[in-house]
């Protein structure tokens, strides 16, 4: 059976506990082969991140060229672009390719507190890579992508609603950041909503989660899953990798991405 095809455009982190890095070990998981076309290497470890080398946006896109034009890929993954020029860029590169599924994490915050994308490049994010995508933003990521507050499961509803009308294909926005002893995310489609809930998980090592939960979902999109049951997979593939974290690293440890 040929593998089903994962092309991931997202920075590489240093640490391995997310970006491109968290992208390959969970494509590996869901047994899918991964490509990358890398927008900045980091300087980055579980206590933060502390240099960025931005990629040349020219080289960003002939990366997605040569992977698409080569071997082709049933879904994209996008993660971190890091500027308004890496995201026109990645833009121009995939007009010819849109009808592979995009999932778009709009990275803008790492886990330690650290910008990556300021307000221009978000603009041009909403305006080139947005429509048509799956959008998978954190509530923080939803609120400034909508201008709206997200502080509870209806805002993350109201956000998601908001992101479809400004043309996402789908949203899943995500409760993490909410208080509570209760996650909820949300998936919005035109088709409708769908409510996730689970236990949180008081854990110290969540480094990478918006990257895995992501890609665990192009993942099953590559795979031709429907959108709900894809987030349901994604959603239980994370929550176990968390779980059975391996504990590294004196800041916010990376997930387990290989736990069985």
């Amino acid at each position: 059976m040929t593998a089903k095809r994962l092309l991931i455009v997202a920075g590489s982190d240093s640490s391995g506990g997310a970006g491109l890095q968290a992208d390959i070990k969970t494509a590996c998981a869901f047994k899918t082969y991964a490509m990358t076309a890398v927008t900045a290497v980091t300087v980055q470890d579980t206590a933060g991140v502390h240099a960025i080398h931005p990629i040349p946006p020219d080289i960003v896109a002939a990366q997605i060229k040569v992977c698409l034009d080569d071997i082709g890929a049933d879904a994209i993954k996008i993660g971190m672009l890091g500027s308004k020029a890496a995201v026109r860029a990645v833009a121009h590169a995939l007009a010819p390719y849109r009808h592979i599924p995009i999932v778009l994490d709009p990275v803008m915050i790492s886990t330690s507190g650290h910008a990556l994308l300021d307000d221009d490049a978000i603009e041009a994010l909403k305006a080139k890579l947005l429509p048509g995508a799956i959008v998978t933003p954190n509530a923080p990521e939803a609120a400034r992508l909508t201008g709206d507050t997200v502080e509870t499961p209806f805002d993350l509803q109201r956000a998601g609603e908001k992101l479809v009308a400004m043309g996402a294909r789908a949203a899943v926005v995500k409760g993490g950041h909410l208080a509570g002893g209760t996650v909820t995310d949300v998936l919005v489609t035109r088709a409708g909503t769908e409510h996730y809930e689970s236990p949180r998980i008081e854990a110290k090592h969540t480094h990478g989660t918006g990257c895995t939960l992501a890609t665990a979902i192009a993942c099953a999109v590559a795979e031709g899953t429907d959108l709900a049951t894809a987030v349901s997979r994604a959603r239980l593939y994370v929550q176990q990798a968390i779980k059975h974290a391996p504990g590294l690293g004196h800041g916010t440890g990376p997930l387990n991405h290989l736990t069985p």
